[in-house]
C-alpha cells in the first residue's frame, strides 16, 4: 500500500492516497499515536478507494511540541482542526469524513459540529461523556484514589504555571494504581495495542478537564456511525447509546470490551461496517 510521510504545522502524519475525492481524517484517543493500530484501518479505507490522513497530536509520537506528553483537550481540538484544514488542500480531495476512537470520538464530534462541510463521522468504542466516565471510574476506584489523582493533577497544573516539566500519569495502569485508565482490562488492552516503544504516560493536569468534557451535548448535521462495546469498562455505554438515539445515528453494538474492537474478528466486523458506511455517505 502506498503511504506518504508528511508534516503540517509540526504535526507528523501519514497520507494514504487514493483516486477518489474523499478523505478520512483519523487520530487516536487520549495519549495514543498513529502507531497504535491506525494503519490497519487506513489501509482498508485506501483499498476501498478513499484517501486517509492519519496524524499524531502535537507533543506526542512523531509530532513536534515541548514539553512531551502534554495532554490538553483544547490543543487536541486545534490539532483536529489543523488536520481537517490540511486534508482540504490534498490534491483531488473535495469531501472529508472524520474517524475517531475512544477519547478522540469526542473530538470528531466537536470538530464536525464546527465544520458543516464534514460529510460523515465514525466513532468507535466512543468516550463521549467525561462526567459519566468520571462517575463510573470513581465508583470503581473509590474516594482515596480519586483524591490522590486530583492532587497529582493539581500539582502538575501548578508545575505548568511556573514553567516546570509536566508531572505525568500512566495512560493505563493496574487496578488500584494511579492512572487515567485502571479497569482490569485497561493495561493489558493498552499494552497489546500500543507499540513497545510507546510512552504510557500523559500530563496529569489533563485529568482536571476530562470530567467536564461532554461532546455528547453537541448537535451534528451529518451522518454518524457509533460502534459501541457493550462491556466497555472505559467509555460509558449508556452515554453512547443515548447519543445515538438523540442524533438518529447508525448504532452498532458488539458484545466485547473497550480494547477488543481493535483485534481479530471484531476488528474485521468493525472495519467492514466502516467501509460500507463511508461508501454510502461519501
Amino acid at each position: 500500500m502506498q503511504r506518504n510521510d508528511l508534516t503540517f504545522g509540526g504535526r507528523a502524519a501519514w497520507h494514504y492516497p487514493a483516486e477518489s475525492n474523499c478523505c478520512v481524517v483519523m487520530g487516536h484517543g487520549l495519549g495514543g499515536t498513529r502507531e497504535g493500530g491506525l494503519a490497519r484501518y487506513a489501509e482498508r479505507f485506501q483499498k476501498a478507494g478513499l484517501h486517509s490522513l492519519v496524524f499524531d497530536y502535537l507533543h506526542f509520537g512523531d509530532s513536534q511540541g515541548e514539553p512531551r506528553q502534554l495532554g490538553s483537550i483544547p490543543r487536541q481540538l486545534q490539532d483536529w482542526q489543523a488536520a481537517v484544514d490540511y486534508a482540504r488542500k490534498l490534491p483531488g480531495v473535495e469531501r472529508i469524513a472524520l474517524w475517531g476512537t475512544s477519547f478522540s470520538s469526542g473530538h470528531v464530534l466537536m470538530t464536525a459540529a464546527r465544520n458543516p462541510e464534514i460529510v460523515a463521522v465514525i466513532a468507535q468504542n466512543p468516550m463521549v461523556d467525561g462526567r459519566a466516565a468520571f462517575l463510573q471510574a470513581a465508583r470503581r476506584v473509590g474516594p482515596w484514589l480519586v483524591l490522590k489523582t486530583t492532587l497529582w493533577a493539581l500539582a502538575d497544573a501548578l508545575a505548568g504555571w511556573v514553567g516546570r516539566p509536566p508531572l505525568t500519569m500512566p495512560i493505563a495502569a493496574r487496578p488500584g494504581e494511579l492512572g487515567f485508565l485502571t479497569a482490569p482490562d485497561s493495561l493489558p488492552g493498552y499494552t497489546a495495542l500500543a507499540p513497545v516503544y510507546a510512552r504510557n504516560e500523559v500530563s496529569a493536569r489533563m485529568a482536571l478537564t476530562t470530567a467536564g468534557y461532554r461532546p455528547n451535548q453537541v448537535a451534528l448535521h451529518c451522518p454518524l456511525l457509533l460502534q459501541v462495546c457493550q462491556h466497555d469498562s472505559v467509555a460509558p455505554v449508556f452515554s453512547a447509546l443515548e447519543l445515538g438515539r438523540r442524533l438518529h445515528a447508525e448504532v452498532e453494538t458488539y458484545p466485547i470490551g473497550h480494547f477488543d474492537i481493535y483485534f481479530g474478528e471484531h476488528f474485521e466486523r468493525c472495519v467492514q461496517s466502516q467501509v460500507r458506511f463511508l461508501r454510502d455517505h461519501l
